[in-house]
């Protein structure tokens, strides 16, 4: 009799969760058959703006991403430009140097010849050591990429020459041309750095 009543007492167990299943299915059936086409569109529009505030969010960190890679490039310019500044200024203030660095011996000389001068009395002596002086100096010029404009009886041509004065020509074919010089001009690497300044026969 014990064994009939346990399984009598299974037996109803089981069929009671079998109800209780046959209800939430019947429950959830409702609940489908309730919701209404409207709310279904209502459910999509939240799924759908969810999906935007995820994808605003990745476009912000984008942008955050492209903002601090503008700084560090607006940082690493504004660094580069301190530094050629700096080295510009450098240049400038040495460029200079190696021009006196070269030009001190001609001035050496110079000194040697006004120390000889006070006492030489061989007038062809000094002569001798003021054109060495010069070519000297001359060949510095030159090393340096100076070089005189020839304008001498030259054709007048503004572009090199700026004419002083004019002049009755002392010959024909002087008219219109160069017949004196009374400043040098000269080119720094084919660049007009000085303008002679002649006079012009007419």
């Amino acid at each position: 009799m014990a064994k009939k009543t346990k399984e009598q007492v299974e037996g109803k167990k089981n069929t009671k969760t079998t109800q209780q299943k046959k209800k939430t299915e019947d429950k959830t059936k409702s609940n489908k058959a309730k919701t209404s086409p409207k709310e279904e569109v209502k459910e999509e529009k939240k799924v759908e703006k969810e999906i935007e505030k995820k994808i605003e969010k990745t476009d912000a960190e984008k942008l955050a991403e492209l903002n601090d890679k503008y700084l560090r490039l607006a940082a690493e310019y504004d660094n580069y430009r301190r530094r050629t500044l700096k080295e510009k200024m450098d240049l400038s203030k040495s460029a200079g140097a190696d021009i006196l660095v070269n030009i001190l011996p001609v001035i050496d000389d110079f000194e040697r010849g006004l120390v000889t001068i006070d006492k030489a009395t061989d007038v062809d002596a000094i002569k001798e050591g003021i054109h060495l002086i010069y070519s000297k100096f001359q060949e510095f010029l030159k090393q340096r990429g100076v070089k005189e404009i020839q304008a001498k009886e030259k054709e007048f041509d503004t572009d090199l020459h700026e004419a002083i004065t004019k002049i009755p020509a002392p010959k024909e074919e002087l008219k219109g041309k160069v017949v004196d010089v009374i400043e040098k001009g000269y080119y720094l690497n084919e660049k007009i750095i000085r303008f002679s300044k002649v006079v012009i026969g007419e």
